[in-house]
């Protein structure tokens, strides 16, 4: 089974038990904090990963970094991850946790990349622009610069993707030039 499956299968049982307890934004805090944590720690996650280590060292770890700063049920799965010897699984089901949150509250997440960082009126024009191609009402917006891109914007919602960008027009133009018709191609 891949990593992937087996988190979503972990994360949708959290998801469930964290809203039947009414601490389903305790616990995405929580999850934020693991993959923050694990983001921000190579070593981490390398442990997490190592088959040399043993479980209960890793249980160990993973408690002292955790507890008293995360819920209750947050540990429990935890708990549960590394008795099932699974927890190289932790930064994906934290991860996979805050797409599934996201999914269920209806929260639509973009990404714009731009040559440089939005003012208050453009991040307000392309919440709108992506509310309208969404359908949702929230947005979560996150914002990234590349120098290569020359100027404009690419925005990516879900699966589509909107390339304004003028490097993507000049790579474009320069595929243009490369037909002639005045010069016949073998």
């Amino acid at each position: 089974m891949s990593d992937f499956r087996a988190a979503s299968r972990y994360v949708s049982s959290l998801l469930g038990l964290a809203q039947e307890q009414g601490v389903l934004d305790e616990v995405h805090k929580d999850m934020q904090l693991i993959d923050k944590t694990c983001q921000a720690n190579y070593e981490l996650v390398s442990l997490l990963r190592s088959p040399l280590i043993k479980h209960d060292k890793k249980k160990t770890i993973l408690y002292k970094i955790f507890e008293g700063k995360v819920h209750h049920l947050t540990l429990a799965i935890i708990d549960i991850v590394t008795r099932k010897n699974r927890e190289a699984l932790l930064p994906a089901i934290a991860k996979e946790f805050h797409n599934a949150y996201n999914n269920f509250k209806g929260i639509q997440k973009a990404t714009i990349t731009s040559t440089i960082a939005l003012d208050e009126e453009i991040r307000k024009e392309i919440v709108e622009l992506v509310k309208g191609l969404s359908g949702r009402k929230t947005i979560e917006l996150e914002e990234k610069t590349d120098d290569n891109l020359i100027g404009g914007f690419v925005l990516n919602v879900g699966d589509k993707q909107l390339d304004a960008s003028l490097s993507s027009k000049l790579k474009a133009l320069k595929l243009l030039f490369r037909h002639n018709p005045y010069v016949k191609e073998f």
